[in-house]
C-alpha cells in the first residue's frame, strides 16, 4: 500500500538560490510584460472560456521602456482568464525594469504560496514547490491597508506572465499538468475518533498555482442511508489539465456514487484549464496542503490539526501569530495578531459598517477595506434581525451607541493607554428639577423607559416599539412632540443640534412633562470614572480576565444560559504585560466544536493576556489581515455590524 509520499520531499538536496527554486522548468524566463488592453476585454465576466495561451491577445514584451504611466495599481487581478479580487502595484525601477508587487492575501490564497515565519517585515521568506530548508525570500513593502511582496523574479522564474491595464493585472501561468493523484489512509499521533487523518496527492510535471475553498454541507439525498457523520465539501483547483485517465477514474457510476464511508473524491473535473477537485470532508477535519519538489507534488493532508504554526512580523509593531494552544487534552487552534500600540504609525479605532448610520452589516473585509484598515477583528453584539448594535461604541469622544446590562467593555486612547471593566452609562434627564432616568443611548436594545437618539445614531430614528412617544428637543429645548405609531414604518429626522427621546410603554405618561418649549438638561456619566479617561470604547462581553485573573461572570452580564453552557468559535481582545494588544479568533478543538467561555478565557491567558475581554464570536468570528481573513474563509464569515480596527501611517 502507498503510505508516505514525502519520503522525497528533500532528495534532491537543498537549493541555495531562487533560480534552482523550479529545478525542472528548464525553460527560457518570461519577461515581464504589460499589456494595453481595452476595459471591455478584461471586465465583466468573471470566467473566459478561452485557452490560457489566448487569455491576453496583443502581449507586448516590454524591457526598460516601457509605455504604461507608473506608479500603476488596482484592486482585481485576472488568473489564467478568471477575474479575482487582489491588490497590486507596478512601478518602474531605478534600473528601467518594471517591478511588480502583488498582496501577500492575493499571493498566498490565489497562487498557493505559503507564507514562513519571519521577524524582518522587509523580507518574507516564502515556499511554493521549494525546499524549505532554503526558502525563496521576497522583499516586502506596506501601503495603504496592504502588503505588497515583490513577485519580480518570483513570476519570471515560474513562468508567468504578466499584463497590466487601468486597476486589473493579468497574470497567465504555463498550463500544468496533473499526472496523476495517489491516496491513502495515514496514521498520526494526533488522530481523534472517529476522524482518520487521510492524504492525497497530485503529481505533476510542473509547479502551478491552486486554490482551496469550504463548500456546502453535504447533503445525504439516500434516506435509507444511515447517517453517519456529517461532512463539509472542500474544493481543490490547481491551474492545469488533469490527464482523461484520472477524470475517468474519478467518474463513478451511479450505483458506487452512494458508498459508505462516501469518497474522499467526490468529482474530478476539468473546466477552462483547471483542474476542480471536490472532496468530501467530515466536519471536525480540514485540509493541510503542502507542495514539493523534485517531483512536483502538491500534498493534501486531511487532519484534525490542519493550523499551521507561524510567527509572522507583518509590520513594525504587528505581528501575525497561530497555533495549537492546549488546555489539557483539548487543543485549540488560535489565531491573533499581536499589536503594539505605542510603536508610532500605529492607531487602533472602532469601525462600522457606515459611518453615517448605525443601521447595517457587512463583511469585516469590506469593512475594513472601507476604512483602510490593515488589519480588524469583529467586535461588538447587534440584532442580525434590525441590524442595529447591541452594546457600546464609542470613537473620538462620541457615543455611537451605549452600553446595555453592564457588560464586558474595553476603552483606550491613541497614546496606547487601555482599560477593561464592566460599563454601565447613566444619562438623567433634568426637566424643572426632576430627573428622570434615559436607560439607552442610540441602541437597538429595547426597554420599557426613555431612551436617546443622538445624531451619530444616523438622521433618522424608526421606532423599534408600538405606540413610542417621540420628543423632539432641538438646543436644549423641547421642540415637538409626536406619536410613533408602529415600529418599523416611520422615520423621524434627528435635528443635528439635538437628539430624540423615545418613551416606551408606561413612561409614555413622561411626555406630558416635556410639553413644546420645556427647557432640559442631560447629565451623562459612567460608572467608572476609568471609562471617563478614554475617547474609544467597544463593549461585547463577557469580560474574562482582568489584572491575571479569570473573572468571568456571564450571569451577571445577562447572558443566557444557552450561551454561557455553548461551545463555540470565539473572538476575543486583550492587553499583556508588555502593553501589547492582542486581537484574537479560537476556532474548533481538534476533532470538537470550540471552546466554552469559560475554556476561551483560559486560552487568551495562556497566549499572554492579562486583561481580556470576549468578543462577538460564531459565525461572525473573523480576523482581518491586509486583503485576506486569516482564521477562516470569507464564504463562511457571516457579515457584522461593527469592529475594531488597526491602521499603519505610512513613514
Amino acid at each position: 500500500m502507498f503510505n508516505c509520499p514525502l519520503q522525497k520531499s528533500d532528495s534532491a538536496g537543498a537549493k541555495k538560490n531562487n533560480q534552482k527554486l523550479f529545478p525542472s522548468l528548464g525553460r527560457t524566463i518570461t519577461a515581464i510584460i504589460i499589456l494595453s488592453l481595452s476595459a471591455a476585454e478584461v471586465t465583466g465576466a468573471q470566467e473566459s472560456p478561452v485557452n490560457t495561451k489566448t487569455i491576453i491577445p496583443n502581449l507586448i514584451v516590454q524591457s526598460g521602456t516601457a509605455t504604461t504611466r507608473f506608479p500603476a495599481s488596482g484592486n482585481q487581478i485576472t488568473l489564467n482568464g478568471r477575474t479575482l479580487s487582489g491588490a497590486w502595484l507596478q512601478e518602474m525601477g531605478i534600473d528601467r525594469q518594471v517591478k511588480t508587487y502583488l498582496s501577500d492575501g492575493a499571493l498566498g490564497q490565489f497562487m498557493g504560496v505559503d507564507f514562513l515565519s519571519s521577524n524582518n517585515p522587509a523580507r518574507q521568506p516564502v515556499k511554493w514547490f521549494s525546499s524549505p530548508t532554503y526558502p525563496v525570500v521576497l522583499d516586502t513593502r506596506n501601503m495603504q491597508g496592504y502588503r505588497y511582496v515583490d513577485i519580480t523574479n518570483f513570476a519570471q522564474t515560474a513562468g508567468w506572465q504578466m499584463q497590466a491595464n487601468n486597476s486589473i493585472l493579468a497574470i497567465a501561468s504555463p498550463k500544468a499538468q496533473v499526472k496523476n493523484i495517489r491516496h491513502s489512509q495515514q496514521p498520526s499521533k494526533v488522530n481523534h475518533l472517529p476522524f482518520q487523518s487521510a492524504r492525497i496527492v497530485l503529481d505533476l510535471d510542473r509547479p502551478a498555482p491552486w486554490q482551496v475553498a469550504p463548500g456546502s454541507p453535504i447533503t445525504d439525498v439516500d434516506q435509507d442511508t444511515p447517517a453517519g457523520f456529517a461532512n463539509r465539501e472542500w474544493i481543490v483547483t490547481v491551474e492545469g489539465v488533469a490527464d482523461p485517465a484520472l477524470i475517468q477514474r474519478y467518474a463513478l457510476a451511479p450505483d458506487l456514487s452512494k458508498q459508505l464511508p462516501q469518497p474522499l473524491i467526490r468529482k474530478l473535473e476539468v473546466v477552462n484549464n483547471r483542474t476542480i477537485i471536490s472532496l468530501s470532508v467530515p466536519f471536525g477535519m480540514s485540509p493541510q496542503i503542502i507542495t514539493l519538489p523534485d517531483p512536483h507534488r502538491l500534498v493534501i493532508d486531511l487532519r484534525t490539526d490542519a493550523l499551521v504554526k507561524k510567527d509572522i512580523t507583518w509590520a513594525t509593531g504587528l505581528r501575525w501569530r497561530q497555533q495549537f494552544v492546549n488546555l489539557g487534552t483539548e487543543r485549540f487552534p488560535v489565531v491573533w495578531l499581536d499589536i503594539n500600540p505605542r510603536q508610532v504609525g500605529i492607531t487602533v479605532k472602532p469601525i462600522g459598517t457606515d459611518p453615517n448610520s448605525q443601521t447595517g452589516i457587512t463583511p469585516l473585509i469590506k469593512m475594513a477595506q472601507q476604512y483602510s484598515a490593515v488589519a480588524a477583528i469583529n467586535a461588538g453584539f447587534f440584532n442580525r434581525n434590525n441590524k442595529l448594535p447591541l452594546g457600546a461604541i464609542r470613537r473620538d469622544g462620541q457615543w455611537l451607541s451605549g452600553p446595555i446590562l453592564n457588560r464586558g467593555a474595553i476603552a483606550w486612547n491613541d497614546s496606547g493607554q487601555f482599560y477593561l471593566g464592566r460599563l454601565t452609562l447613566q444619562e438623567t434627564l433634568i426637566v424643572d428639577g426632576q430627573r428622570l432616568p434615559i436607560l439607552f443611548l442610540n441602541s437597538g436594545y429595547v426597554q420599557s423607559g426613555i431612551a436617546r437618539y443622538t445624531p451619530t445614531w444616523g438622521t433618522s430614528y424608526t421606532p423599534l416599539t408600538d405606540n413610542e412617544v417621540i420628543v423632539v428637543v432641538e438646543k436644549d429645548r423641547v421642540t415637538n412632540q409626536l406619536p410613533g405609531s408602529k415600529a418599523g414604518e416611520t422615520p423621524f429626522p434627528i435635528p443635528r443640534d439635538g437628539y430624540l427621546l423615545t418613551l416606551r410603554a408606561h413612561t409614555t405618561a413622561t411626555a406630558s412633562q416635556l410639553p413644546i418649549g420645556k427647557a432640559v438638561t442631560i447629565v451623562s456619566t459612567t460608572n467608572s470614572q476609568q471609562f471617563e479617561r478614554y475617547p474609544h470604547i467597544i463593549a461585547a462581553g463577557p469580560l474574562l480576565v482582568q489584572n491575571n485573573q479569570i473573572v468571568l461572570d456571564a450571569e451577571s452580564e445577562k447572558f443566557s444560559q444557552a450561551f454561557i453552557r455553548q461551545k463555540a468559535i470565539r473572538s476575543g481582545i486583550c492587553t499583556t504585560a508588555n502593553g501589547s494588544l492582542i486581537i484574537a479568533a479560537v476556532h474548533n478543538r481538534a476533532g470538537g466544536l470550540g471552546p466554552t467561555l469559560a475554556e476561551h478565557a483560559q486560552v487568551m491567558q495562556n497566549i499572554g493576556c492579562v486583561n481580556a475581554l470576549n468578543l462577538d464570536g460564531g459565525s461572525s468570528t473573523s480576523l482581518y489581515l491586509g486583503g485576506q481573513l486569516l482564521d477562516r474563509s470569507p464564504n463562511t464569515a457571516a457579515r457584522v455590524h461593527n469592529g475594531i480596527g488597526v491602521f499603519l501611517q505610512a513613514p
